[in-house]
């Protein structure tokens, strides 16, 4: 019998699927896993599709923070639905396959939602960088004109810098027994990692992408928040800075909530690969899984008029 190597020189092999193991080691309680997985799923659904349904409803909400905030609820709805459908096929019914094709589809739109709502968050600092450097200008700076300009310059970053990955990892000859997937999706240095071959143009590719979008995106914000922090300490009464400060509060929060686990899942991805491979599983799954949930919370419980109106649209239902 030829070995996958010895395969491998003789013929370009793609398998049909890959086998998705889920969390390793932990299969014996996938139905168990389940329950918190299931109960996050619909936290971010819910939630995030009352935001959108709240800020559209409610006339008072028709600002540029609200609409960035939209555009997060959006990107966490799309995020979401990303991973659900395989996670709880795997979770729930032991459907572990997933045809190649199909695999760089999810991969993608994977990808392109993180990277979308990396460059979100970037624009909602810029948001809060106006709105306290300028609060005269703020409605006449970010007009919907920017803001739709915004959206649209975000979208076209994100299929930008992804475009090249399914097509980088289409051009790879895979082993015909390492079909098998440490996750419940298709996660790109999972999926390059079953190939037996030269994989280096597809580490610097991604490397690439996680600086140039979440890095800078990263850099950024944080810099957003120096000049902001620096305007906020200058001002002379207590009070407006507490109420200055509040206004970022949730964005902060969310902030955080995406960018640690990404920055951990990318440093174990490059340089922990010794460690165990539940450990992988488990990174991502908060990357991915943990923020779209958290997101509606956080503004749900920091902002008085989110949750007023998001409310208001219950009680609306439970009357209807």
């Amino acid at each position: 019998m030829l070995s996958s190597w010895s395969f491998a020189n003789i013929s370009f092999f793609q398998p049909p699927a890959f086998l998705m193991i889920g969390i390793p080691g932990l299969e014996a309680v996938h139905g168990w896993i389940s329950i918190p997985f299931s109960s996050m799923y619909t936290v971010a659904l819910t939630g995030n599709c009352l935001i959108i349904l709240a800020v559209r409803r409610t006339p008072s909400l028709h600002q540029p923070m609200y609409y960035f905030l939209s555009m997060l609820a959006l990107t966490d709805v799309g995020l979401t639905l990303s991973t659900m459908p395989t996670t709880l096929a795997v979770l729930w019914f032991d459907h572990r396959l997933i045809g190649f094709n199909a695999c760089l589809a999810q991969m993608f739109f994977l990808h392109f939602f993180s990277v979308v709502e990396s460059s979100v968050l970037l624009a909602m600092s810029f948001d809060r960088f106006v709105a306290i450097s300028n609060p005269l200008l703020y409605a006449s700076v970010l007009t919907n004109c920017v803001i739709i300009r915004i959206g649209l310059a975000i979208l076209a970053r994100a299929t930008l810098c992804l475009f090249a990955v399914p097509f980088l990892i289409k051009r790879l000859n895979f082993c015909p027994v390492n079909n098998v997937l440490s996750h419940s999706f298709c996660f790109h240095p999972d999926v390059m990692r079953r190939a037996c071959a030269d994989i280096s143009l597809n580490i610097h590719y991604g490397l690439y992408v996680v600086v140039s979008t979440g890095g800078v995106d990263s850099l950024l914000i944080v810099l957003s928040y120096t000049v902001i922090l620096r305007m906020v300490l200058s001002l002379a009464s207590p009070r407006e800075r507490i109420r200055a400060l509040n206004t970022c509060a949730s964005h902060i929060l969310a902030v955080f909530v995406f960018f640690i686990p990404g920055v951990t899942m990318s440093m174990i991805h490059h340089f922990g690969r010794h460690l165990p491979a539940v450990v992988h599983t488990l990174v991502a799954y908060v990357y991915l899984v943990v923020p779209p949930a958290l997101n509606p919370l956080i503004y749900g419980v920091k902002s008085k008029p989110i949750r007023e109106a998001m409310f208001r649209i219950l009680r609306g239902k439970d009357k209807g």
